[in-house]
């Protein structure tokens, strides 16, 4: 099969490239409908500072970045708020985001005195040793607290349902270069995961989490989780990957590589799940936050 697009022939081995490809998770995309009340419950209860904020009067609505470090190193999330809209149908395909700290004790127990709910009180599970929480924000959005090490990324997880697990590594494995980290299959309890990420330490870095509960064949994809964004030397280049990729495994591009209204290169697509995923140029993203 032959394609070609602004110099790049998908014939070359774009499935070998993405691999050396230099990819970073750069954000997470949600919307929520207080901005204000979300903005201080990460901050007061997570620790995370916001890093941007703007008001966009004639398109109606504000974003607001915020994130345990700089944009230019660190994964971030970016909070939309549109005017006039309180609340979003959660669904079940987006699950929920991951908060690595050395000592979730004090972060459940800010949680509870902000009025989030604690879905899961700190503790292991099946004689593990790793101690997690569950929590609730003001919107409802679940987020997991994991107590480990130091690590150089506390926003460490995206949790993704999907109904075919093996379709969907494979994808992000030749799409999207990333490795598989940690995967395992519990039939006693009816799910399996897959973690996906760039690196080979899970716990030093943000990872996809693949989750493929038995027999269930469909998720509400819901209206809160917009998409997740990558850093990419070679928009054009990665286009190709994902277009061969999903002429085999499923999933298309909805918005072709090209230059937006902020100057930045970046193209966008649906996995085989119909997940959103948008690869960004790495420097004009760098750019962006820096301009």
């Amino acid at each position: 099969m032959a394609a070609s697009g602004h110099g790049v022939d998908v014939r070359e081995d774009v499935l070998g490239w993405v691999k050396n490809d230099n990819r970073r998770f750069l954000n997470a995309v949600i919307r929520v409908g207080n901005l204000n009340r979300t903005i201080e419950f990460y901050t007061e209860c997570f620790g995370m500072k916001v890093l941007s904020s703007k008001d966009f009067p004639e398109e109606r609505y504000t974003k607001a970045i915020v994130g345990f470090g700089p944009q230019e190193s660190h994964f971030v999330i970016e909070l939309l708020y549109n005017y006039g809209v309180d609340s979003y149908e959660l669904g079940t395909a987006f699950d929920h985001f991951g908060i690595a700290a050395q000592d979730i004790y004090p972060i459940v127990e800010r949680v509870r005195q902000h009025g989030g709910k604690i879905t899961r009180e700190p503790g292991t599970m099946g004689g593990g040793s790793q101690v997690f929480a569950f929590v609730e924000d003001p919107n409802g959005y679940s987020f997991e607290l994991l107590q480990r090490g130091p690590t150089p990324e506390p926003l460490c997880q995206v949790m993704l349902q999907v109904t075919d697990l093996n379709r969907s590594v494979s994808f992000y494995e030749k799409a999207l270069g990333m490795n598989v980290l940690m995967s395992y299959d519990s039939p006693k309890n009816g799910f399996a995961i897959a973690m996906m990420g760039y690196g080979s330490d899970q716990t030093q870095t943000t990872v996809v989490e693949l989750k493929y509960n038995y027999n269930i064949t469909r998720y509400i994809p819901g209206d809160v989780y917009v998409h997740l964004a990558i850093g990419t030397d070679d928009v054009y280049r990665s286009a190709a990957t994902v277009a061969l990729v999903a002429e085999e495994i499923g999933g298309r591009i909805i918005r072709p590589p090209g230059v937006d209204d902020r100057h930045v290169q970046s193209f966008s697509f649906i996995d085989p799940e119909g997940r959103k995923t948008v690869l960004v140029d790495n420097k004009d993203y760098l750019r962006s936050i820096q301009g």
